[in-house]
């Protein structure tokens, strides 16, 4: 492409006025972005990107992620036009109730949206996440003559973008980790929604991003084709390294407001739009015009994308002769299934009055589940020694040769990018939207590690992965102010009701090691939503289950741990993780006192919350109002659970530097307390302790 040609002008101005007509119809939107950035998404989609619109999730496309997705126009006129299920009647319902053409754009709502983005910043980190993805399944599944994996990640990202520090971090790793086949189109149009860039943005992106370790290549003219054409050869070309291609473009091109910041999220006058149809050459009416010229070249991409693809089924079926057991087990991984036996090992572990932290049984099962379920790949923030989640045996993914065995870290395997281990560094936010992206590239199911303080810095992707049904497990450990000397910066207090208020989301906290052991269990089946598991730094007793009820109850979010025997009982006592063996040894007190108790384990609320009524009422019988809650954390959203005559022995205020035992004891967290509260309901049965 290196000429511009008749048609190529009314293909660009076809995306163009489908888009500004999209959002003057919707009277909300942002046809800034689509005015400008048209061209360079015309030669990607048109000359370089690898897809088939016929077919959305064939593994071996290239994937594309419109990170500023408050630009969606400009991708669902790409979608429709290239002929991917999206129709004209779908994109003139812009932005409307229950439209496939929403506002930004919504993964497994349009055919083609790989990604959902909006919150700028995210769908950067979620392409740096692709790009792992598609290393780590070539280094894994290809051999000498069959590249069965073998696609790129394009990006086109904002001003925005770039400033948040999500992508900073996404971008710093990924220069460290030499993905080369990651390309970002940076439209760099020097506006944000409330001005010029001047204002805010005024360090060299270029020289910034070749400090990252990255391949940069600046287009002085976002309208010449030919540029953004050869800008695109030299990133493709460049295997060591990331690609910033910097494109120099004028938001809302061609309009009375042209590189103003006033273009950016509002719809034109009457007035105005009929100026910059005037000054880009296109009829004033009708809207939504696509001209069969226009259309009959975008849709060759129909024909191009099912060649590309047959011819890759071919190459499939060569390879699953040749290596069978490789194919199975890749199919396992695209289908999000569990292999037969996946879960043959994992441990049962005997009753133990000292136990073990919930942190150190998890690492025991990740490691016991990982050689069965190749998907499971992940690590933690620069964590993984106090967050057991190392997966032993199973390699760093990491640039340097595999037989570098003077590399710090490796192990006997080495360094490479089969390696399961990701290595974030302390970067949790961009972690968490990587794993985003390695949910959303496929094949994967992905985790990451951090202590739970720090999940405050993951909560924005956190939040996407739950909106989008992402398969992402986040493991979080020291889980309380039982994390003691290090004091209250690093004791979670709000952090659990924080993510219990997330829809989509399932939040586990097991009470000791075989409750762990289930818990990872529901997170790898649990295949439409991210599970969070909250673990314990310190150690807590291994229940005895010939004693108290079996540890698959978790399964249902909350179950009837111990009860009274020979009546129905009077009290019951709730409690989720570290504070379960709490009730317990409060219940054998007020039991030899001749009280009727029941203790109940609630480990998550969203499994519970999921049972049938009757089922919940069987847990917690609506006829018994003495109810104590007794949580390391606070009591928000307890109140569901203890109905009008309950208590809660919570925390509702920040932490303290001393040992743990000292601040429980400070806090009220021990048997006497949790008695003298339970005792308290029981003389009244009005409510709280007066």
């Amino acid at each position: 492409m290196t000429v511009t040609t008749q048609l190529d002008q009314l293909c660009i101005n076809t995306l163009r006025f489908l888009s500004v007509d999209m959002v003057q119809k919707a009277s909300s939107g942002h046809p800034g972005l689509p005015l400008g950035a048209a061209p360079m998404a015309y030669v990607l989609w048109m000359r370089w990107l690898k897809y088939n619109p016929h077919n959305p999730h064939w593994l071996n496309r290239d994937r594309f992620v419109l990170s500023p997705g408050h630009g969606s126009a400009l991708l669902y006129s790409l979608l429709h036009l290239t002929g991917y299920d999206l129709s004209l009647d779908d994109i003139k319902q812009f932005r409307q109730w229950g439209s496939n053409a929403p506002g930004h754009p919504e993964r497994g709502r349009t055919p083609g949206v790989e990604t959902t983005t909006g919150p700028l910043g995210q769908g950067f980190g979620n392409a740096v996440g692709m790009a792992i993805a598609e290393a780590q399944l070539a280094a894994r599944y290809n051999r000498s003559g069959h590249a069965l994996i073998d696609h790129h990640t394009f990006a086109i990202v904002s001003d925005g973008d770039l400033m948040e520090g999500v992508a900073s971090e996404a971008a710093s790793l990924a220069g460290h980790l030499k993905l080369g086949k990651l390309i970002c189109l940076y439209d760099d149009n020097s506006v944000t929604l409330s001005a010029g860039t001047n204002i805010t943005f005024s360090e060299n992106r270029e020289l910034r991003f070749k400090a990252y370790g990255w391949h940069t290549v600046s287009v002085a003219n976002g309208n010449d084709l030919a540029a953004i054409d050869a800008a695109l050869a030299a990133a493709h070309a460049e295997i060591a390294r990331p690609s910033l291609i910097l494109v120099r473009t004028h938001i809302g091109y061609g309009s009375p407001e042209q590189d103003s910041f006033k273009v950016h999220g509002s719809p034109f006058s009457v007035d105005d739009m009929r100026k910059t149809k005037q000054a880009l050459g296109w009829p004033i009416e009708p809207d939504f015009l696509i001209l069969d010229e226009a259309l009959a070249h975008f849709r060759k991409a129909v024909e191009r994308g099912a060649q590309n693809e047959l011819a890759w089924n071919v190459s499939l079926s060569t390879y699953a002769k040749l290596f069978p057991d490789m194919a199975e087990e890749l199919q396992y991984r695209l289908n999000d299934e569990l292999p037969p036996g996946w879960d043959m090992d994992i441990p049962v572990f005997e009753a133990n009055a000292k136990g073990l932290a919930t942190r150190d049984a998890s690492g025991k099962v990740m490691n016991a589940i990982a050689p069965k379920v190749p998907a499971l790949t992940g690590g933690s923030a620069d964590l993984d020694p106090s967050t057991k989640t190392a997966l032993k045996g199973l390699s760093d993914f990491n640039p340097l040769p595999a037989n570098n065995a003077d590399a710090q870290g490796s192990d006997s395997a080495g360094w490479s990018y089969a390696g399961r281990n990701l290595h974030f560094g302390v970067r949790e936010h961009a972690m968490a939207a990587i794993v985003n992206g390695l949910a959303a590239h496929g094949g994967f199911i992905p985790y990451g590690s951090t202590f739970l303080i720090f999940s405050d810095y993951m909560r924005p992707s956190i939040r996407l992965a739950a909106l989008m049904g992402l398969h992402v497990v986040h493991v979080f450990t020291h889980d309380s102010i039982a994390v003691g000397e290090d004091g209250p910066t690093h004791q979670p207090v709000e952090q659990l009701a924080n993510l219990r208020a997330i829809p989509n989301l399932i939040v586990i906290r097991p009470c000791d090691a075989n409750e762990t052991a289930v818990a990872w269990r529901v997170a790898l089946e649990t295949r439409d939503r991210p599970v969070m598991l909250v673990l314990t730094r310190q150690d807590l007793p291994t229940l005895d289950r010939n004693r108290y009820a079996a540890a698959d109850g978790l399964r249902h979010g909350a179950y009837v741990l111990s009860d009274a025997s020979n009546s129905k009982p009077e009290l019951i006592l709730i409690a989720s993780g570290s504070e379960v063996g709490l009730i317990v040894a409060a219940a054998e007190r007020l039991q030899q006192q001749g009280i009727a108790v029941r203790c109940i384990s609630m480990p998550s609320w969203e499994l519970f919350e999921v049972l049938p009524q009757s089922e919940r009422d069987a847990v917690l019988p609506p006829s018994v109002g003495a109810r104590l809650a007794v949580e390391l954390g606070v009591s928000q959203g307890w109140d569901r659970y203890i109905g009008t005559q309950g208590d809660m022995l919570t925390v509702e205020r920040f932490g303290a530097s001393a040992p743990a035992a000292v601040i429980l004891r400070e806090y009220g967290f021990t048997v006497d307390n949790v008695c003298a509260r339970a005792k308290a309901l029981l003389n009244h049965p009005s409510g709280r302790v007066l």
